[in-house]
């Protein structure tokens, strides 16, 4: 989960069979979003639903960041942690789909804060990063496992 996930160079029906195994595994745990690194495969992989319908993206980048917003975060890697995490209100995203065809979209707000934590994770960032110093004291993280 700390390592650099690996950009796809081509989308197969391997990596569709994935995304939809991911999807799958995300609605199960209730949660939002999930990214290959956190299913055991370094690859650029994220699924993501914040209630407006599933996005299945391959190699996603953020062209574009606006505004902030600040919210507790949880993740499925870190059952019942909450971190307050700034993040960009609205993001311009490109990515491929489980078809390898070109994406382009503006999310904001839930799914924007969705689709930069699930990035976060294709970098090997996870959201204690985010936390402070006497947070990440409290929940017993040590300065050579905080990833930075």
């Amino acid at each position: 989960m700390r390592k650099k996930a690996k950009p796809v160079k081509a989308v197969s029906g391997e990596h569709a069979a994935l995304l939809s195994k991911m999807a799958r595994l995300m609605y199960e745990s209730k949660g939002v979003g999930l990214a290959a690194p956190q299913v055991g495969v370094s690859e650029a992989l994220i699924v993501v639903d914040a209630g407006s319908g599933l996005y299945k993206l391959v190699n996603p980048k953020i062209l574009k960041k606006e505004g902030s917003q600040v919210n507790d975060e949880g993740c499925l890697s870190v059952p019942g942690v909450y971190i307050k995490v700034k993040r960009a209100r609205k993001i311009t995203v490109s990515a491929l789909d489980e078809t390898s065809k070109p994406v382009k979209f503006e999310a904001q707000d839930l799914l924007a804060c969705a689709i930069q934590h699930e990035i976060d994770h294709l970098y090997g960032r996870i959201i204690v990063d985010y936390a402070s110093f006497f947070r990440k004291m409290a929940l017993g993280i040590k300065k050579a496992n905080a990833g930075k």
